[in-house]
């Protein structure tokens, strides 16, 4: 059941336009939509819109972009729609207050970790990274310090063994926009309360980097897996061999097998391709070497100059 509210919604990567078309699904009235800039993507740099303007343009809702959200014109703006409430949803930027406390029912986010922990820009990947059994989503009402809000809902998933930051996005996108729907429902029908967070409990989800992807093969083997993971698929996991960018799209812990000095060629052949790390050995078992294709480890050495003792990195 629709809200009935006219609804202004700020988002820009695709795991927004996935939660705008789901409002779209249910009827509510969008009247308005904040995306970031179009930005210079591929190899010809051109610029790209959002995948959330290219939503709102094709149902024909009115799109703003601005450069700067704390110009006077943006909020007046945002004020013409008259909205009841904001959603954001990734948007990219942190609000100022005018914005914030421009409609009566402030602005809801849906934040995708179970706050307080993973505050910041990448919380999906941050619970793979440390290693936590569980992940999940948060809806809460947006303040000024970042990710601090009162929380209004929230839904835990657990983590396969094999969950990436991809797999996991894919999975909390639609759980989130359900747990959007209950929480403006709530909201219109004065059945929700929001509880505020402990700060004690709070930990940070920074943003990644291109560099955040090199390996560092003096690390724990159990780290640098779920570190793939976690980067998987950006900005993606990275190594050198003899000067060239290997990218490990997928990598195993080897707790059978011998130590070995971190980031040494244990075995490259094919019975495996396995390097050392400060704990157990590592099996990269998906590769690809820059400019050219995806390939297991296994068939990888099969066509590489790369024999037991040498080094990566």
């Amino acid at each position: 059941m629709s809200t009935g509210w006219p609804i202004v919604f700020m988002g820009t990567p695709q795991i927004a336009a996935d939660t705008l078309q789901s409002l779209l699904d249910r009827s509510e009235s969008i009247v308005g939509v904040v995306t970031q800039p179009d930005r210079p993507a591929g190899r010809g740099q051109k610029p790209l819109p959002s995948a959330v303007r290219k939503l709102a343009e094709a149902h024909g809702i009115p799109v703003i972009a601005p450069q700067k959200i704390k110009a006077p014109e943006f909020a007046e703006a945002l004020r013409r729609w008259h909205p009841q409430v904001i959603v954001v949803v990734a948007y990219g930027r942190i609000l100022p207050k005018t914005i914030l406390e421009l409609a009566p029912n402030g602005c809801v986010n849906v934040h995708y970790s179970l706050l307080p922990k993973y505050r910041g820009a990448a919380p999906a990947a941050w619970t793979i990274i440390n290693g936590e059994r569980e992940g999940g989503v948060t809806t809460m009402k947006l303040v000024e310090k970042m990710d601090a809000g009162a929380i209004y809902l929230q839904e835990a998933l657990p983590l396969t063994a094999d969950e990436t930051t991809g797999s996991l996005q894919a999975k909390l996108t639609p759980i989130g926009a359900g747990l959007l729907m209950q929480t403006l429902q709530g909201l219109k029908d004065r059945t929700i309360t929001a509880r505020e967070q402990d700060e004690n409990l709070a930990t940070p989800a920074p943003m990644l980097k291109k560099e955040d992807g090199l390996i560092d093969w003096t690390k724990p083997a159990e780290e640098i897996e779920r570190r793939v993971r976690g980067l998987d698929p950006w900005p993606g996991s990275f190594t050198y061999v003899s000067g060239k960018m290997l990218k490990v799209h997928r990598a195993k812990v080897l707790t059978c097998a011998p130590p070995g000095d971190p980031g040494q060629v244990i075995r490259a052949d094919a019975g495996g391709f396995w390097i050392g790390t400060s704990s157990e050995l590592i099996e990269l078992a998906e590769v690809q070497l820059e400019n050219k294709k995806r390939l297991s480890g296994v068939e990888f050495i099969r066509g590489a100059r790369i024999k037991a003792g040498d080094r990566l990195g």
